[in-house]
């Protein structure tokens, strides 16, 4: 038994193995006086995923702590944060000499130049599979549609019953991740937003769910229309330059929702970064893969069936085709060329 347990380590665990037998795996790397960062890309999903491996880790370890690399500045989010009571710190507050054990939930090192800087003990993701993640704990699976759908069914084998908070935290991150079951999801997903709705409290959902669109929202829809481009079945525009990547997800979102259109793309720059989000409404393509091959040369990109993301340093772009590259034209001729 213990070769076996060490193979297991720093792979993902087969389909084979049953929640109960990784959830008493999970515990075998902590230890009662340990401190445990747990470091997210801070949305919905990752933020309850976060708050439940801290629950599996009460009374188990000296301290958890959970850390976001990114700024939140999405209403709803903030209405997540406010009404939940989540306990968030951002990542330039952490003292690495203060941690002993590492964790990453909804997102893998190779996603971000911030998250890569760690080496983690913990790594537990609903993402594709990078060949480049490695942890001592790793369980990837890519057929969930929300990361919080992985960490109900700890709670599960653990025997943990999540107070209302939590499971309304959970809720709304299998809500949101998989777009209200419009989005890839499975089985799993399903069972355990079934599980989570007695406990939930729904007035506290629909509270966030209203907090999204403000007088400066207004004002992004007013840029996207004047930026619109429509053509065959796929709507684009460039925001320009944006104060959060945010307001792209948004966007896409809400121009997905045309009648004509299976393809939403919407791009912005952030600092020095082209961030575009993709979202598709059909069968027969991948939004991940599509993404990938459009971008993946200068910087990372992929995602889920119907929802993925690009992130390329500007002068990477740059370097390729040219100095004072029109950006804008840039992707939407790869667009309408490749996709």
């Amino acid at each position: 038994m213990e070769t076996d347990k060490n193979t297991m380590m720093g792979q993902p665990f087969p389909k084979s193995f049953s929640f109960k037998e990784k959830h008493k795996r999970l515990l075998e790397i902590i230890h009662s006086e340990d401190t445990v960062a747990i470091l997210i890309d801070a949305d919905p999903d990752s933020m309850a995923s976060a708050l439940t491996l801290k629950r599996l880790f009460w009374r188990k370890v000296k301290k958890t702590l959970i850390y976001r690399i990114n700024a939140v500045k999405r209403t709803d989010n903030l209405a997540f944060i406010k009404l939940l009571k989540v306990d968030l710190k951002h990542i330039r507050d952490l003292n690495p000499m203060e941690i002993t054990k590492w964790a990453l939930v909804d997102s893998q090192p190779h996603h971000n130049e911030q998250l890569s800087k760690y080496s983690y003990d913990i790594v537990i993701d609903h993402h594709p599979l990078n060949h480049e993640t490695v942890a001592r704990f790793m369980d990837i699976k890519e057929e969930y549609g929300a990361n919080a759908t992985i960490m109900t069914e700890y709670l599960k084998a653990a025997r943990i019953k999540p107070s209302s908070p939590l499971a309304t935290a959970l809720f709304y991150g299998i809500k949101t991740d998989t777009d209200n079951f419009v989005r890839s999801c499975s089985p799993h997903d399903i069972n355990a937003f079934r599980y989570l709705y007695p406990i939930a409290n729904l007035n506290i959902i629909k509270k966030i769910e209203s907090s999204e669109i403000t007088k400066g929202t207004l004002n992004s829809f007013r840029i996207a229309l004047d930026n619109l481009t429509l053509f065959k079945d796929r709507v684009f525009i460039h925001m320009g330059k944006i104060s959060t990547p945010d307001i792209l997800v948004i966007m896409a979102d809400f121009f997905l929702k045309m009648a004509e259109v299976k393809w939403s793309i919407v791009s912005g720059i952030y600092g020095q970064k082209l961030i575009i989000i993709f979202r598709y409404a059909g069968f027969r393509l991948n939004a991940g893969k599509e993404a990938q091959r459009l971008f993946a040369e200068w910087g990372f990109a992929g995602g889920h069936k119907s929802a993925a993301r690009a992130e390329i340093p500007v002068h990477e772009i740059e370097k390729a085709n040219g100095e004072g590259l029109d950006i804008e034209e840039f992707v939407l001729k790869r667009i309408k060329k490749k996709l």
